[in-house]
């Protein structure tokens, strides 16, 4: 990030305000407090027998993760019966979750959906009087803020899970998506307030665990719904994915009833806001899962020897793995300014956002891979977890947009010259 101190009038100028990128000590001690749960639930062992199951999410440890902890309402404010906490806390958690592979649905649940949320219940007031309210009356109580901030309330114990139906591979400031289109009326829908939703949505992450969706609905305006998943017209179908730790589904609309908290420009505003805040808390969640691949390599070189003598005393080994702590050094950096920047808000988070899930992307998968190489056999097997790190850094690294995307994301937000 040094050296980067001109940034278009979109950011501002790195500066003496950077801020503070260590943890701290609230940080810590959730970080803690998560590790020690998943390490008593089984920790990767388990989650490496669920991924044979049919059952691939862990809901006990999502309720213990969610309600234990508190960590399905980091982001909520107290007001609604969150913990009031910022993304800082969140990528601490990340973190820790990716370093488990932890089989729950807190990105989708606890960042993506509930990031759309808080930006619809701040701008909730100006959507109400656009038409966000209940269709042909001016005195009902429904509106956007009352429909997030009850959402929000269910959410922040773990009671609900909510996701986002997006694609998994949806990156911030995509255009709004169109597969799923709001369908004519049923006689009666006017006066409840319900739309109609029909369509179909593929490869959405945190979906199946889910008994709430946020539904991108293309019409005139535009608009965000939520869905009941147990509703009529809606259903979902798991499909085998990369990442079983995080199964993806197809969901589809059929005429689907569904209620209006955001329209227009409102609802893109809180579908960039979900977007970025996956992308960048999905950063954090690859710095753990990196952190534990390279931790399991230098203590498995440190035991294994070859020719009388531990193969980490071989200097090519210890050339790499010197590499690869640098590489991580620097990413967690990366990921740690994002988080900062989505806490405060900063005008910088979209660069840091574009440029945190652009390296530890990359960085992910080159840990993932060098511990299965130096794993030798074992890292090759079934049996090891090495492979579920390697799937799960794979698919990460196209979640929220690529690395590529992000680049050339990053590219114009800074104003960098097209190449010739």
């Amino acid at each position: 990030m040094e050296g980067s101190t001109q940034v278009s009038d979109k950011s501002r100028a790195v500066g003496d305000d950077l801020p503070d990128l260590l943890y701290s000590d609230a940080e810590r001690a959730l970080s803690d407090a998560l590790a020690s749960l998943l390490a008593d639930r089984g920790g990767v062992d388990k989650a490496h027998a669920r991924i044979e199951s049919a059952q691939t999410y862990d809901d006990k440890l999502w309720q213990a993760v969610a309600t234990d902890l508190g960590c399905a309402g980091l982001l909520i404010p107290e007001r609604d019966g969150g913990a009031g906490a910022s993304y800082r806390e969140a990528a601490a958690a990340a973190e820790v979750l990716g370093s488990f592979v932890a089989p729950v649905p807190f990105l989708g649940s606890a960042v993506v959906a509930t990031a759309a949320l808080l930006s619809v219940a701040a701008g909730a007031p100006s959507d109400a009087a656009s038409g966000g309210g209940r269709a042909g009356s001016t005195a009902t109580p429904f509106t956007p803020a009352k429909a997030a901030a009850d959402l929000l309330k269910r959410m922040a114990d773990g009671g609900v899970t909510t996701a986002l139906a997006v694609p998994f591979t949806t990156a911030p400031g995509s255009a709004f998506p169109a597969a799923v289109r709001v369908a004519g009326p049923r006689p009666g829908d006017a006066a409840t307030g319900v739309a109609r939703l029909r369509g179909m949505v593929t490869g959405v992450a945190d979906a199946l665990p889910a008994s709430v969706l946020l539904v991108p609905g293309d019409g005139v305006p535009n608009g965000l719904y939520l869905v009941d998943l147990t509703a009529e017209g809606v259903a979902k179908a798991p499909v085998t994915s990369l990442d079983m730790t995080r199964q993806l589904c197809d969901l589809s609309f059929d005429d689907a009833p569904a209620a209006l908290i955001a329209s227009g420009p409102a609802a893109s505003q809180a579908l960039d806001a979900a977007l970025a805040a996956g992308a960048g808390i999905l950063a954090a969640e690859q710095i753990g899962l990196a952190q534990r691949c390279l931790d399991m390599t230098v203590a498995y070189v440190k035991e294994r020897r070859q020719f009388a003598r531990p193969v980490g005393s071989f200097q090519g080994l210890k050339h790499r793995l010197a590499d690869l702590w640098v590489s991580v050094t620097q990413a967690r950096a990366a990921s740690r300014y994002a988080a900062a920047c989505l806490a405060s808000g900063s005008p910088d988070v979209k660069v840091a956002v574009a440029l945190a899930k652009a390296y530890c992307s990359e960085v992910a998968v080159n840990a993932t891979q060098e511990c299965v190489q130096m794993h030798g056999g074992i890292g090759f097997t079934w049996e090891h977890p090495a492979h579920m790190y390697l799937k799960r850094a794979k698919a990460d690294s196209i979640a929220f947009g690529t690395a590529d995307a992000h680049r050339a994301a990053l590219a114009s937000l800074v104003n960098l010259p097209a190449a010739p």
